[in-house]
Formats: C-alpha cells, sequence, structure tokens
C-alpha cells in the first residue's frame, strides 16, 4: 500500500518539523502516531517462531596461520553463506573497548539537544553534508514509518574530514571504520576462497572499495506490536558488517519463517548483501531481516555497509564468469552499482533483486 497524498503530507510536515526523534514523539502522547502503524498483516506478533536456530558463530582466531584449521573456517563460512546468509564472528580484531566507545559515541550523538543535531539533519540523498541525521529515507514511499533515527555517512574511499564528523564521534568513528575496513579485506579473502576462487578476487572486483556507516537509534516504543524498528529487507550491498548492543530484536528469515537472532558478546553480525547474491549467481544468499520495535531501550546498532552505491562509478557487475557453467547459466543481468542504487531510492527496498533477473 502506497501512501497516500494526505498521508505523505503529513509525513512530510512532521519530518520538517524537525521531529525526527521518537522520544520526542513519546512525550507528546502514549500512542504511536498513525504513519508509524503498520498494516494488520505485516506485524510481528503473529509470524514470528521459536524453531531451533541460531546464528553460526565462526571464531576467526588464527586465520590464516594453520592450513587445517584456515579451511575449517572457509567451510563454515560457506555453509553459512549458502544457507542463513548471516554469521556472526568473533575474536574479529576490532577490541572489546572500540566496540563499546563505538556504541557509546551514537548514543551521545542522538541525546544531544535538537538543535545540535537539526544542524546535521537533511533528507537530500545528494548532500553536502558528509556526514547527515535522518530517519526513514523511504519515508515518503514505504507503506509505514520506522521507529528509529539514523545518521549516516560514506567513510570509505574518500574519508570526512575530522570537522565533518559531530564532536561526539569525531575520534572514534574513523578508528572504529578503519577496523571494519580491515575485517572487510578478512572476510572478503574467505569468501573468495570459499568460492573456489583466489583469496583476492572479489578485492580485485571492487567490493570492498566503498564503506557507508549507519547509525541506529532505536528509542522505547509504546506500542511495540503495531510497528518495527525496521521493516523486513536485504541489505543492497555486496556486505555488512553489525555491531548491535544486547537489548536484541533483529529477525531472519529463515526457511519461511521470522526468527530470533539474539546478540552474542562480542560478537559482530555479518550477512550477505544483494550484490554479492548477484555476482554469486545465487550461490551466496542475501536475506531478508527485520528489527523489533521493543518497550526497552534505545536500543543502538552500527551497519557498515561495502558498497559503492552512492560513489560515481561506471564499473558494472554481473555474475563472476568463473562461476558460471552450461549447468548454472546467468540467472541476473549486469548492473552498474549506481543504478541498482537508483531503483532502491525510487521504489524503496522491497526485493530489489527481482528487478534484475534474467
Amino acid at each position: 500500500m502506497i501512501p497516500t497524498m494526505t498521508e505523505k503530507q503529513n509525513r512530510k510536515l512532521l519530518m520538517t518539523q524537525k521531529l525526527e526523534s521518537k522520544v520526542l514523539l513519546m512525550l507528546v502522547s502514549p500512542k504511536i502516531p498513525r504513519m508509524f502503524i503498520a498494516p494488520p498483516n505485516l506485524r510481528a506478533a503473529s509470524d514470528t517462531k521459536k524453531i531451533k536456530f541460531s546464528v553460526p558463530v565462526i571464531d576467526l582466531e588464527g586465520v590464516g596461520n594453520n592450513p587445517q584449521h584456515h579451511k575449517e573456517i572457509i567451510d563454515k563460512v560457506r555453509h553459512a553463506c549458502e544457507t542463513a546468509g548471516f554469521f556472526q564472528v568473533v575474536n574479529h580484531g576490532v577490541p572489546l573497548s572500540i566496540l563499546e566507545e563505538m556504541k557509546d559515541g551514537v548514543g551521545r550523538f542522538f541525546e544531544l539537544d535538537v538543535g545540535v543535531k537539526k544542524e546535521f539533519y537533511t533528507r537530500d540523498p545528494q548532500p553536502k553534508r558528509r556526514f547527515r541525521y535522518s530517519s526513514n529515507f523511504d519515508l515518503y514511499t514505504a507503506p509505514f514509518a520506522n521507529w528509529r533515527d539514523t545518521c549516516f555517512c560514506i567513510m570509505a574511499p574518500d574519508p570526512p574530514k575530522p570537522e565533518e564528523l559531530p564532536s561526539v564521534l569525531r575520534d572514534i568513528q574513523p578508528e572504529y571504520t578503519n577496523r571494519v575496513m580491515r575485517l572487510g579485506s578478512c572476510l572478503f579473502k574467505l569468501l573468495s576462497e570459499a568460492l573456489g576462487l583466489k583469496p583476492s578476487y572479489l578485492e580485485e572486483m571492487g567490493c570492498a572499495d566503498g564503506l557507508s556507516v549507519l547509525c541506529h537509534y532505536y528509542p522505547p516504543c509504546p506500542e511495540p506490536e503495531l510497528t518495527f524498528g525496521i521493516s523486513r529487507h536485504s541489505d543492497n550491498d555486496f556486505l555488512t558488517v553489525l555491531l548491535q548492543d544486547q537489548i536484541g530484536g533483529l529477525q531472519v528469515f529463515y526457511q519461511d519463517q521470522w526468527v530470533d537472532a539474539p546478540p552474542v558478546p562480542g560478537a559482530l553480525v555479518v550477512n550477505i548483501g544483494d550484490l554479492l547474491q548477484l555476482i554469486t549467481n545465487d550461490k551466496f544468499r542475501s536475506v531478508e531481516h527485520r528489527v523489533l520495535a521493543n518497550r526497552e531501550g534505545p536500543r543502538i546498532s552500527v551497519a557498515s555497509l561495502f558498497t559503492t552505491g552512492l560513489l560515481p562509478s561506471s564499473r558494472v557487475f554481473g555474475p563472476i564468469k568463473e562461476l558460471l557453467t552450461e549447468h548454472n547459466p546467468p540467472v541476473y543481468k549486469e548492473t552498474t552499482v549506481k543504478d541498482f542504487f537508483s531503483y532502491i531510492y525510487a521504489h524503496g527496498l522491497d526485493r530489489t533483486l527481482l528487478l534484475f533477473r534474467l
């Protein structure tokens, strides 16, 4: 259901009044505004299954040192990417102190005075400001709004200047991002080997060239059963590395059911993006997921997306030729990442990959 013109006008009015923070809305009313209410058939209460499933946890300790251990890690990565599309990594090289400081910095930003945050506010998809604060990029096309606020920044290949970042994130965000970039390089090597390719293959394709960081803030919700923190979607990138706190709420669509994916202390969540599913010709799976709204909070997460979607590039991506055979022909057409993202901004996050199937 596409929002009516009246509903779009109401949403625009709310956003232009800078009431992005749901905390402010809660001060006005114990009920959530209509724009956040999901249609009954899309709500979570009736479709979450308590099946025995846990996102695989892969220990990267000593990766690359012992050939047998290295092979075992690759086998685990391959299995996770072909089935769940998600896995968590521990001993990933990012110190716990940096993880905690990054989450704390995000919390401090969203708890700043509205007047301070307003300096970073924009809904322009191509703004001059490198760091921007907003909510629901698909606000005017989605059937309902999600209960969260977000700040966004492209951190690679051209990192922002320190003065372009809020003071509360000026030191920790570049430090955290550098660590994630190094982890991403390790992960892309493992993914390449899991595909039977040389370790540098995916990086040489440009999969690790860009990194966009989205910091999400999910305030307590007075009626969590009526809305979502993030509604169902798959990630439109190559790979996502997620840092989350211990509140939980992440769910994965696994074996045609929504299942909980509780956080593991000190772990980072890794999931396959649509573009990696496209270039692997469906060998690796980009799985839909969502985040439930919660009476507890705030919940804080940091999603680092390996993509060049918002950067000027004419590089074309399609199914990797080394993976194609007579019995495994290409199932996707070639596309630039820019065209891929243009579709997303025009139509929202709903099943983008289907448009690119042959």
